[in-house]
């Protein structure tokens, strides 16, 4: 059976892929804008099929929509709704970031990045959620436009790094999904080692003793 061998090209596509795919986590329209200029200054190469990417339409429809999404994440509450949809939303930009991007490798292998893509697109948005949440617990939401302004940051810092050192990227990526899998795992199986400890306490002590009157007996 002969093996494919991964050329160069083919790995700095999967690079690429991936660090979009995860600036896609962040904002939704900004890694797909940034992949569309670059492509349409040559810096970046797309896969057959997806040349329209670089079209002058679509760099004015996906630069509206950044617009759009950035304004409406300045929003106090409205961020909030947004992340409601922004999850599946930005799986689906970061895969077809990454589709757009990959290139030399047979379907079976070019879908397989694809899908993790999708995967790595899940894992920053997911990390966004988390710390809106904690955000709008510890603050009232008043934090939020902070914590909005710093995801759009990510995303325009992710998404030229992806284009100008996708293998820095694809580090950095990996670290954030090994970050963000130790914090969750704490937060879930912590407050549960928590409320196992609770237990074995009340079952080692025994149930906590009503108070009696004066001249009462225990």
């Amino acid at each position: 059976m002969d093996s494919f061998p991964l050329s160069a090209d083919a790995l700095l596509g999967i690079a690429v892929g991936l660090g979009l795919a995860a600036a896609a986590g962040f904002r939704v329209f900004v890694p797909l804008l940034a992949a569309a200029i670059a492509a349409k200054t040559g810096l970046l190469t797309l896969s057959p099929g997806f040349t329209w990417l670089a079209t002058t339409p679509a760099l004015a429809a996906l630069g509206t929509a950044t617009i759009l999404e950035v304004g409406a994440y300045s929003v106090p509450w409205l961020d909030q709704l947004l992340d409601v949809v922004a999850t599946p939303a930005a799986m689906l930009a970061g895969m077809l970031a990454a589709a757009g991007v990959v290139v030399d490798l047979p379907p079976v292998l070019k879908w397989g990045a694809v899908l993790l893509a999708g995967g790595a697109a899940g894992v920053t948005q997911g990390a966004t959620v988390f710390t809106r949440f904690k955000s709008t617990t510890l603050t009232g939401g008043a934090g939020n436009p902070v914590v909005s302004t710093l995801e759009l940051i990510s995303a325009v810092v992710t998404s030229v790094l992806a284009i100008f050192l996708p293998l820095i990227t694809l580090v950095a990526v990996l670290l954030l999904f090994v970050f963000f899998t130790r914090r969750v795992h704490g937060v879930l199986f912590g407050r549960r080692a928590a409320r196992d400890a609770a237990r074995e306490a009340v079952a080692a002590n025994g149930p906590p003793r009503v108070p009696r009157g004066p001249g009462k007996r225990p």
